[in-house]
């Protein structure tokens, strides 16, 4: 993209505020977690907590969002968490709302419930299981940082998708161009 997602504004509020918001109408508590909290310290509603992202043993900072979520999983207590990006300016509080309602009929063995399309499930925007962590954790110390390999290994509830386009995220100066 050239410049931080986070702080791009859309109808001029920055991205990350603009997720903070839809996540405070699906949760008691939002975290950020990022490795530069200072960075979006003035963007947060109230109720929102950073959650330092620290780099790993022998790693830079650049190890990816895996790496982060489970940095972040650590530190929260619900039985689900919301993972949302920061980088989803067409988000609908509705459809997770509508999402959360079905979390107590999915099924005991799966670790997230997840919208899927043809390029494999939509890691960032769904529902995990806080104790998946262990298994997040093995599949790291291993080596892993993919998401779609990690959620390739382990039970996956499909979440219903009717409206694709909320998952349309900026990547780009022309995907910013058509959000």
């Amino acid at each position: 993209m050239g410049e931080d997602k986070a702080l791009i504004p859309i109808q001029g509020v920055p991205l990350l505020q603009r997720v903070c918001e839809i996540a405070k109408g699906c949760a008691d508590s939002v975290y950020v977690v990022t490795p530069w909290p200072e960075r979006y310290q003035d963007l947060l509603l109230p109720g929102c907590q950073f959650i330092q992202e620290l780099p790993m043993f022998g790693e830079s900072l650049a190890h990816g969002p895996l790496v982060g979520f489970a940095q972040g999983l650590a530190e929260v207590h619900t039985q689900w968490v919301l993972l949302l990006a920061c980088d989803l300016p067409r988000l609908r509080v509705e459809v997770l709302q509508e999402w959360a309602t079905r979390l107590d009929s999915v099924g005991d063995n799966a670790i997230a419930a997840l919208a899927h399309h043809p390029k494999g499930w939509e890691p960032l925007c769904g529902f995990y299981r806080r104790r998946c962590l262990p298994q997040l954790l093995d599949f790291i110390n291993q080596g892993g940082r993919s998401f779609q390999e990690w959620l390739r290994q382990h039970p996956v509830e499909v979440l219903p998708l009717l409206e694709p386009e909320m998952l349309f995220n900026c990547n780009t100066p022309e995907d910013l161009a058509l959000s």
